[in-house]
């Protein structure tokens, strides 16, 4: 970029305050931080649409997943709930279709036609491991399947019971229906075994209807079941009558056959409560159960949150989901109303949705990497028309600083863009040119510390310096007016800038001399000691400076300094449409006296009496014996040197 056509040539010397606001950036990232650009809005438009949709729909999949979840596991609970509901009822119908039979009877001469019906129903009825009916005398009559298919024939006599085993052949044999039914071998023993005692004989009779028992242990296998009996009262062609009680084993292992299907495809699993909330059957454990345990595991977790609830033995279906080990399940629960048991299954949700939770974050990420490479292409698009403005807002902000030397251009085929380029490009020139007239560091200082600029003044201590050239006038009649221009720019440019090091502020420059102040318009913590240093440096400085000019022919400036502590009106002063900052009182004039009392003194820098105390002996210094009698003061001053070496 050329820079030709900016603001000028850089001459920051004797401005070492706007040079530090240039390497700040600190207004520009204050202001940035508030900014909105076209840019900006385009892209925030953009995103909040973006991930409004995006939101939308992976709210919408989420619901949708977690409905076919919920859907898909109840289809699962209701096919097994639907199996189980079949195998009672089907063998609540065979139970039924015995005891509607015309001549069932336990004992006597239809009892063989009766063993025949009940093993011919028991082949053709897997649900039930053995059938078998028993009247109010004692006398029953028993089909098994399981441990042994048999015949069972019980006979209660008076002190003790007759029981008579026909071993059969296993149902699933090779051979013709009479010989399965022939006995193979014939056992016969006493045992006390009541049937009128049994629970299901004596809540059939209570209950005058069907019933299904709680769990108890089978007398024949010895294994855990529940039996369906029916009571059926009869009257035989001798007139006798007889309350016959027809009943029908389902062991809990056939039950857990049920339930294993539920998790046949690998996806859950389901257990049968019972109406007292033991386990009947579950599929998440192996084998058959050999007694009854209240829910454990997971199972126990569900059941637990159920009775929290109060739906656990409800008769609505119910649907939930829970926590169990930082693994969240999805839980159906129904209650089969015959036997009042309930069917529970559950599922862990990452299990069942997991493919479908996947599909949808990577449809997720899908669509926001698509999103970041749209606002990628817009953000690209928006900067071809947003950065030539943002580059002009950055120059009319350092011109706003007074930060003048080397403004960039900024080239733009936009045509408002170049106007706006070349004002800002003439409103630096115009300051540049003013900012040769006025203090800029002042200017900066009361901006940066709140002051508005328009006529005001307050008391502030400050340490006031006047310095001038000994012997200027003959000087500068013995050079020409060029060369004296030079050598005055030189000198200033030079003490200035030792000014700024230690924190003075240059007032005015009068002829010759230049008038500094420390501690206004900003507060300085030891401006006496600082004001002391800057005399002593600029003495060493003017040194190496004479000594250059001697090496070129030209005469040594040898600079003379008054310094002066004390409370003086300081502000912008001057008419509201002319301003100058600068302070005044009689501490300034006494400054001024000091300086002007080097000449009759011989001497180079010298101080009052109040500066010398705020040095606190850190100087090397010389105290003039003579009181001075200074110009204009009724009263004579102890005055200081301040020693060079």
């Amino acid at each position: 970029m050329n820079n030709k056509n900016s603001s000028g040539n850089p001459e920051v010397a004797g401005k070492p305050s706007v040079e530090k606001s240039v390497t700040q950036p600190a207004p520009a990232g204050r202001s940035r931080r508030f900014r909105v650009d076209v840019g900006t809005i385009v892209s925030v438009v953009a995103l909040a649409q973006s991930l409004l949709l995006v939101s939308l729909g992976y709210w919408g999949s989420q619901r949708l997943v977690s409905r076919i979840g919920v859907s898909a596991h109840k289809a699962n609970h209701d096919r097994t709930e639907d199996k189980v509901l079949a195998f009672l009822q089907k063998a609540e119908s065979v139970i039924n279709a015995v005891g509607t039979a015309p001549s069932l009877q336990p004992a006597g001469e239809h009892s063989e036609r009766t063993a025949e019906l009940l093993w011919t129903l028991l082949q053709q009825s897997p649900e039930l491991d053995s059938i078998y009916v028993s009247n109010e005398k004692g006398q029953m009559l028993m089909a098994l399947r399981y441990p042994v298919p048999a015949m069972r024939y019980i006979e209660r006599g008076a002190s003790s019971t007759t029981e008579t085993w026909q071993y059969k052949l296993p149902l699933d044999a090779e051979a013709d229906v009479q010989q399965r039914y022939a006995t193979q071998r014939l056992e016969s023993f006493r045992s006390n075994y009541n049937p009128t005692q049994r629970s299901w004989y004596v809540q059939a009779c209570k209950a005058q209807g069907p019933i299904w028992t709680q769990p108890y242990v089978f007398a024949a296998a010895q294994e855990l079941g529940v039996t369906y009996a029916l009571p059926s009262k009869r009257r035989y062609a001798d007139s006798s009558a007889q309350a016959l009680v027809v009943a029908g084993d389902v062991s809990l292992g056939r039950l857990s056959e049920f339930v294993r299907q539920f998790s046949s495809d690998g996806y859950g699993d389901s257990a049968l409560l019972s109406a007292d909330f033991r386990v009947l059957a579950r599929s998440d454990m192996p084998g058959v159960l050999h007694e009854l345990q209240p829910p454990s595991g997971v199972l126990g977790a569900l059941h637990a949150h159920m009775v929290a609830d109060g739906t656990a033995g409800g008769g609505t279906d119910t649907e939930f989901s829970f926590t169990h080990e930082g693994r969240r399940y999805l839980v159906q629960a129904s209650r089969i109303p015959s036997t009042g048991w309930q069917l529970v299954s559950w599922v862990p949700e990452d299990m069942l949705l997991g493919d479908l939770h996947r599909a949808v974050l990577w449809g997720l990420a899908l669509a926001l990497v698509f999103l970041a490479m749209a606002l990628f292409m817009s953000l690209k698009l928006s900067k071809l028309v947003t950065a030539p403005v943002e580059n002009l807002s950055h120059i009319a902000r350092r011109i706003g600083l007074l930060e003048l030397d080397n403004l960039p251009r900024e080239p733009s085929r936009v045509l408002e863009i170049q106007h706006l380029d070349q004002a800002l490009d003439d409103s630096a020139r115009s300051l540049k040119a003013f900012s040769k007239f006025v203090p800029v560091d002042v200017i900066n200082q009361l901006i940066d510390a709140g002051h508005t600029l328009a006529p005001s003044g307050s008391p502030r201590r400050v340490t006031v310096m006047f310095t001038d050239v000994e012997g200027f006038t003959s000087i500068s009649e013995s050079l020409d007016t060029d060369v004296l221009v030079v050598m005055l720019t030189e000198y200033f440019n030079l003490a200035t800038g030792v000014f700024a090091r230690h924190g003075g502020v240059v007032d005015k420059f009068i002829g010759d001399g230049i008038m500094v102040l420390w501690g206004a318009p900003s507060d300085l913590k030891d401006a006496e000691y600082k004001a002391c240093l800057a005399a002593l440096e600029l003495h060493v400085e003017m040194d190496d400076l004479n000594r250059k000019w001697a090496a070129q022919g030209l005469p040594e400036f040898r600079t003379r300094v008054g310094i002066h502590t004390g409370t003086v009106i300081a502000g912008v002063l001057g008419s509201n449409d002319r301003l100058s900052y600068t302070a005044f009182g009689d501490v300034i004039n006494v400054a001024s006296r000091i300086e002007g009392f080097n000449k009759q003194l011989g001497t180079q820098t010298l101080m009052s009496e109040t500066t010398f105390a705020g040095l606190g002996g850190r100087l090397h210094t010389r105290r003039i014996e003579e009181q001075a009698e200074l110009r204009g003061r009724q009263t004579r001053m102890v005055l200081y040197e301040l020693m060079t070496s």
